[in-house]
């Protein structure tokens, strides 16, 4: 029976810098990731993509900014814009597979719009911290505030006011039940893009969405238990996981236990802001039945998953 992997790739790995966030420049770089999953399938892997959208949906939200300060066209909820990210960048990624599966095989890969659900009561929504967006002056802020009452604002480095919105935990993939069929029925699946569109359920079963911002390898990694997956792949800028990073000690890890990356997460090695985050949704996703997380770079991931680079981490 083949094995079922959960692959998460990082919104930067499809816009890498400035210079690159035209959609031709994106179209290159999925071609590129997609010649990497090819060779996952080659290996004979069941595939579940999920994918990250934090650049893509900083640009679609200051263009309905834009659009509004120019031309008085409604604002387009965050929610909104995760939803049009996960549908264009999923889009990209199936059409890019689907391209070079039809010389390879018969597999196919389909996008499904993914909402999670996150818990209304998530102490995240009292305590918005996430900057998102444009800046704005006091007065645009002001205005914003007058229609937008519900809405928060930060001053950020003294370049004005931004809005800020919740992170909450992901606790339920509404979608997962469709994936796990969809797999089953032997597609490619993308998925829980840019970690899923934030929704709660009402007292009578109905979901309403919320503007907050889920992280994605956390999500990723809901989705990973939920569907019965055996491995997730958690893809980086970097090949290999190092302690004592930018230290002339530096040391990439290869394969590590739960126990050992735990001690290395309380001695502190992993910066809250990039590293740790992966680091605790690969923990999380082991102590709930996984039996392995691969972090390593998108090209390397065909190799990693033979055991020739990236970090591993196993359960005893």
């Amino acid at each position: 029976m083949k094995q079922l992997v959960v692959v998460a790739i990082g919104g930067n790995a499809i816009i890498k810098d400035n210079a690159s966030q035209s959609v031709e420049h994106q179209q290159v770089a999925v071609n590129e990731m997609a010649e990497s999953i090819l060779g996952m399938l080659a290996s004979d892997y069941n595939i579940v993509l999920t994918h990250g959208n934090g650049p893509q949906v900083g640009l679609d939200l200051r263009r309905a900014e834009i659009a509004h300060e120019k031309e008085g066209l409604p604002l387009t909820p965050l929610a909104n814009c995760v939803a049009d990210t996960q549908g264009g960048i999923g889009y990209l990624i199936q059409q890019a597979l689907n391209n070079k599966l039809a010389r390879h095989g018969d597999k196919k890969a389909v996008t499904v719009i993914t909402q999670v659900e996150v818990d209304k009561n998530d102490a995240n929504f009292a305590h918005p911290s996430k900057p998102i967006g444009a800046f704005f002056d006091e007065a645009q802020r002001d205005a914003l505030l007058q229609a937008h009452p519900d809405w928060r604002f930060v001053e950020d480095s003294g370049r004005g006011y931004r809005r800020v919105v919740a992170s909450p935990q992901p606790v339920r993939i509404v979608e997962a039940e469709a994936i796990r069929a969809l797999i089953d029925q032997g597609f490619v699946v993308i998925g829980v893009g840019g970690g899923g569109i934030p929704v709660v359920r009402e007292p009578g079963g109905e979901y309403r969405s919320v503007d907050a911002v889920i992280d994605k390898d956390l999500s990723t990694m809901l989705l990973a238990k939920e569907i019965n997956a055996d491995i997730l792949a958690i893809t980086t800028g970097v090949e290999q996981v190092c302690v004592h990073f930018g230290k002339p000690q530096q040391r990439a890890l290869g394969t590590v236990s739960v126990a050992e990356m735990e001690q290395y997460v309380a001695e502190g090695h992993f910066p809250a802001g990039s590293m740790l985050p992966k680091i605790e949704a690969s923990l999380s996703f082991l102590r709930h039945g996984g039996k392995r997380v691969i972090i390593t770079t998108p090209e390397k991931l065909p190799a990693a998953l033979s055991g020739q680079t990236g970090t591993h981490i196993i359960c005893p």
